[in-house]
């Protein structure tokens, strides 16, 4: 996500407005004083914040994650990243009238639109083991895929980025399969929409679309794991063949490449590779344009864990070719 719609929009280096706990946890500094470290978000990013020197009988009793606030505080620097010292804060009340959809970070488009389009690539599937298999998921997953996120903090976290996500890796699959006559696309296909489909598990994901963390299935067993269950038992209930279900249960479980990122198997057939580096190619693009979102042209960005902790450079070329058409 680029940079807090409430930050952005401050009147210098203070903020006020409404925005969502995305996190929030009582601590003790040194000196024995208790605070509030929050994770504070809106559409357009989120913030380290802390309410140092916590009184419940002045600040409120209970926060908690998914919360409507209002909050007052400092805009200041730590570590090279911003955070929010909070002064004021109180919960919304529906008086407030909050406009929601100015609070949950959301996908480019729609939901159902991305959805949409999934479906009708595997309706195209002349495979009807591979039709039924992908369809069957699709429908019975629908209303949680609708809002569901990526990731909690990583790439795609916004309501409706696991959509995002995967409608991402299946146009790329569509672009690159032509060049290489050896692929199976449908079978390409059908691993980019199902490679992470088990997400939808792996995180606690609210009625907003937010996932505050991992459920525990998601972290006993996670979305690879609970990937292949998924595959194995709907292909058990559809009666689909064995030698499909097993090339399924691979692409998901390779689809990280190796064992350091998950994968206790790497891709072992061309689809499978294809798949895993699509994957692997979106997240980290998604991650390069996130941090360039507040970074000037000649800038550099902070330093992005994701990417091996490196500073990402805004060479202005894009938005110059942009301007020139």
């Amino acid at each position: 996500m680029g940079r807090m719609r409430l930050l952005s929009e401050a009147g210098g280096s203070t903020a006020e407005g409404f925005c969502l706990v995305k996190n929030v946890q009582v601590r003790t500094n040194i000196k024995g004083s208790i605070y509030l470290d929050f994770v504070l978000a809106d559409c357009g990013g989120e913030v380290a914040a802390k309410l140092w020197d916590y009184d419940p009988a002045l600040h409120g009793k209970e926060y908690e994650p998914e919360q409507v606030i209002k909050v007052r505080g400092s805009i200041t620097l730590w570590k090279e990243s911003e955070q929010l010292k909070i002064e004021r804060i109180r919960l919304a009340t529906e008086e407030d009238a909050v406009d929601m959809s100015l609070l949950v970070p959301c996908a480019p488009y729609s939901s159902e639109e991305m959805y949409a389009e999934l479906f009708e690539t595997t309706e195209a599937f002349k495979d009807d083991d591979l039709r039924r298999l992908t369809q069957y998921i699709l429908k019975t997953n629908k209303a949680l895929l609708l809002r569901a996120p990526a990731a909690v903090k990583m790439h795609h976290a916004t309501r409706g980025g696991l959509l995002h996500h995967t409608l991402s890796v299946l146009k790329a699959a569509k672009a690159i399969c032509p060049l290489y006559e050896g692929l199976d696309e449908e079978l390409v296909f059908a691993g980019a929409i199902l490679h992470d489909i088990a997400k939808l598990s792996e995180m606690d994901i609210s009625e907003l679309g937010l996932a505050a963390g991992y459920t525990a299935k998601g972290r006993l067993i996670g979305h690879i794991g609970l990937g292949i269950n998924m595959i194995g038992s709907v292909s058990e209930l559809l009666d689909i063949s064995d030698a499909l279900c097993m090339l399924m249960q691979h692409m998901v479980l390779s689809h990280h490449s190796v064992a350091e990122y998950g994968s206790p198997k790497p891709p072992m057939f061309p689809e499978a590779e294809l798949v895993a580096q699509l994957d692997m190619l979106d997240s980290r693009l998604y991650e390069m344009f996130d941090a360039l979102e507040a970074v000037p042209q000649g800038g550099f960005s902070e330093r992005v864990y994701a990417l091996e902790d490196r500073h990402i450079f805004n060479h202005g070329r894009a938005k110059a070719n942009l301007e020139e058409q």
